[in-house]
C-alpha cells in the first residue's frame, strides 16, 4: 500500500541560489497563505458535513428509495401489460389456427363434392352415349 503523499502540504523554502531574493520569499509566503486558506476551507467543509451530512445522506437515500420504487412500479405495470398482450397474442394465434383448420376442412369438402359431381357427370355422359 502506498503511503499518503505529503508533497502537496510541504512549504518549500526558496532554492539555495534565491535565499536572499525577496521576491522568492514572497512567493513562498503566498504559497503558505494559499495552503493555509485551503486547509481552513477543508476544516469548514468538514464541520458542515458533521452538522448536515447525516441529514443530507438521509434525504439522498430517501430520494433514491423513491426512484427505485417508481422504477419497480413502472416495471410491474409494464409486466402486467406484457402479460395481457401475450395472452391476447396467444388467443389470436389460436383463432388463426382454428381458421386455417376450418379452411383445410372446407377445401377437403369442396374437393370431395367436386369429385362426386365429376363422377356423376361421367355417368351422365356414359348414359347419354
Amino acid at each position: 500500500i502506498q503511503l499518503l503523499s505529503m508533497k502537496p502540504y510541504e512549504l518549500p523554502a526558496p532554492s539555495s541560489g534565491q535565499k536572499n531574493d525577496i521576491t522568492a520569499w514572497q512567493e513562498c509566503v503566498n504559497n503558505s497563505m494559499a495552503q493555509l486558506e485551503h486547509q481552513a476551507v477543508r476544516i469548514e467543509n468538514l464541520e458542515l458535513m458533521s452538522q448536515h451530512g447525516c441529514n443530507a445522506w438521509k434525504v439522498y437515500n430517501e430520494n433514491l428509495f423513491h426512484m427505485i420504487e417508481q422504477g419497480k412500479n413502472m416495471q410491474l405495470t409494464a409486466g402486467s401489460k406484457l402479460r395481457k398482450m401475450e395472452s391476447n397474442w396467444v388467443s389470436l394465434v389460436s383463432k388463426n389456427y382454428e381458421i386455417e383448420w376450418t379452411i383445410v376442412q372446407l377445401e377437403n369438402e369442396i374437393f370431395q363434392i367436386k369429385q362426386q359431381h365429376g363422377e356423376a357427370n361421367k355417368e351422365n355422359i356414359r348414359q347419354d352415349f
